[in-house]
């Protein structure tokens, strides 16, 4: 008989976080089992199965012996499988099967196949950041992938087997690329701008909501485009900061996602189908996983058919724009969830369509329209900075090929602005300090403002609506440089703000 007291160090998630969990054992007399207690979930009462098959197809012994696992600390809901191989390493060292040197050093995750060989577990990146944060090292499946940050001093465990000559002989991780990392799922690779021709203004429209990082409605009839605009936003945003990176990785692995595109700096880009419900757009379900707006941090959240989807799936958006979180409240407590993305969305005129095109007749009653452009609701749509129609494109133009603006050309524009705005706040706040705040600290010329006045009140502008016309007119004077924002400026900004329905 081994130890009569083992603690496998291991943990759960929650949230977008791991948290710690002791695995102890006890063996005594009574009837052969294994029990498994500390407020487990179903998947991990799985782990009796699996952990038995486990053992026995590496030629260990299953003790005839009754075992009780309790996952500490036990008010914490115990979720996932990752508990199968930390289950697995404490019974094998309080029956002596495997040394116990080194064990208490080690952070184990991991998933048992029946042949005994240990799977990736969902939230590897999480897992590995706890380890580094609590000084263990992460001790996982030799499949797992981990950035090349965190996979500095983690063991790769390719089968339970693998355990018996002690951890002291468990190769290092590595950073080897899996098959499955290769796809780059909706990345933005291989997409150009230079592909849409003949839709200066809609692109214009994009270099503005890059650069100020606004959000984005393009309405335009089916075939116009918008799609392809949208898909290609990611390529004039500059690559991830190593912050952004890091959080955007931690979301993904604790879905489930592909982290490769992220480790290359590219944006992630999330396109959920209309009929996604508010769970899956913002978070939810049992366990609490992330939604399409976490997964989009850092990068585009695009909504195409935007009337399509439910009313009170994009209401559930306006707190997520505000806030850049995600905050879930459950009985256990609450979960937050970064969600800090660029919204992007498309939609037609009507239900058929065609409203406004010069080329094909609407078919829709006054009544279905302004109840299809009803759906969107005011208080979304009084977030979205900028509106810009999408009209057909030049079928010569497409059918010879023709070449637009190219994405370098655009991203050029995005940083040039991104720079001047930074160079310009850094001034500003040497000067003035925090004092002057919101539209004042704009910077607008004399007849500017006046002219702004005019407007906002001429179109009936709330407070929101006046701070994000504001916004975006400074953006636009910031692509040409200008120091103060102009009477141009601000005539441009309205232009994309005017429209309060489709």
């Amino acid at each position: 008989m081994g130890s009569p007291d083992v603690r496998i160090p291991t943990a759960t998630l929650r949230g977008v976080e791991a948290v710690p969990v002791t695995v102890e054992v006890s063996v005594s007399g009574g009837i052969p089992g294994l029990s498994i207690v500390g407020m487990p979930d179903t998947s991990v009462l799985e782990a009796r199965s699996r952990v038995r098959c486990a053992l026995k197809a590496c030629g260990y012994k299953i003790p005839r012996l009754h075992v009780t696992v309790n996952l500490a600390p036990a008010e914490i809901r115990k979720t996932g499988t990752a508990f199968d191989l930390p289950i697995a390493v404490a019974v094998l060292a309080v029956t002596g099967q495997i040394p116990l040197d080194g064990l208490s050093k080690l952070l184990f995750v991991g998933e048992l196949a029946l042949d005994g060989s240990v799977c990736p577990p969902r939230g590897a990146v999480a897992y590995a950041a706890l380890a580094e944060r609590e000084g263990f090292s992460l001790a996982c499946s030799e499949q797992t992938r981990l950035p090349l940050a965190l996979s500095t001093g983690a063991y790769g465990i390719s089968e339970i087997s693998r355990l018996k000559a002690g951890v002291g002989e468990l190769p290092l991780l590595g950073t080897r690329l899996g098959a499955n990392d290769l796809d780059v799922g909706d990345g933005a690779t291989g997409l150009d701008f230079s592909d849409v021709v003949d839709q200066d203004i809609p692109k214009r429209a994009m270099v503005i909501a890059a650069a100020g990082r606004h959000g984005m409605l393009m309405v335009g009839p089916p075939g116009s485009g918008k799609t392809m605009l949208a898909r290609r936003m990611p390529t004039i945003l500059p690559p991830l900061s190593d912050a952004e990176r890091s959080e955007a990785m931690l979301i993904h692995s604790v879905a489930g996602q592909s982290i490769a595109t992220l480790e290359r700096g590219e944006r992630p880009f999330r396109a959920p189908h209309h009929s996604i419900s508010m769970g899956g757009l913002v978070g939810g379900g049992r366990p609490v996983m992330p939604g399409e707006v976490s997964l989009a941090h850092g990068g585009v959240l695009f909504l195409d058919e935007l009337p399509e989807f439910a009313t009170n799936v994009l209401q559930s958006l306006r707190q997520p724009l505000e806030d850049h979180e995600v905050r879930i409240v459950r009985v256990d407590g609450v979960y937050v969830f970064p969600c800090d993305f660029q919204l992007i969305a498309a939609a037609n005129p009507c239900p058929c369509g065609h409203l406004g095109d010069e080329k094909h007749e609407c078919t829709c009653s006054p009544a279905r329209i302004a109840a299809y452009q009803g759906r969107i609701g005011g208080p979304l749509m009084d977030r979205i900075d900028v509106v810009v129609d999408v009209h057909r494109p030049a079928s010569t133009d497409v059918i010879r090929g023709s070449q637009g603006v190219g994405s370098a050309e655009m991203l050029d524009q995005v940083m040039a602005a991104r720079e001047f705005a930074s160079w310009r706040e850094a001034r500003e706040e040497a000067h003035y300090g925090t004092s002057t705040q919101g539209i004042a600290r704009l910077g607008f010329e004399p007849d500017a403002s006046t002219f702004f006045i005019d407007s906002a009140e001429r179109l009936a502008l709330g407070g929101r609506g006046i701070a994000r016309v504001g916004r975006v007119a400074r953006t636009i004077a910031d692509m040409d440089g200008h120091e103060l924002v102009s009477r141009d400026d601000v005539g441009e900004a309205l232009q994309y703000r005017s429209r309060r329905q489709l």
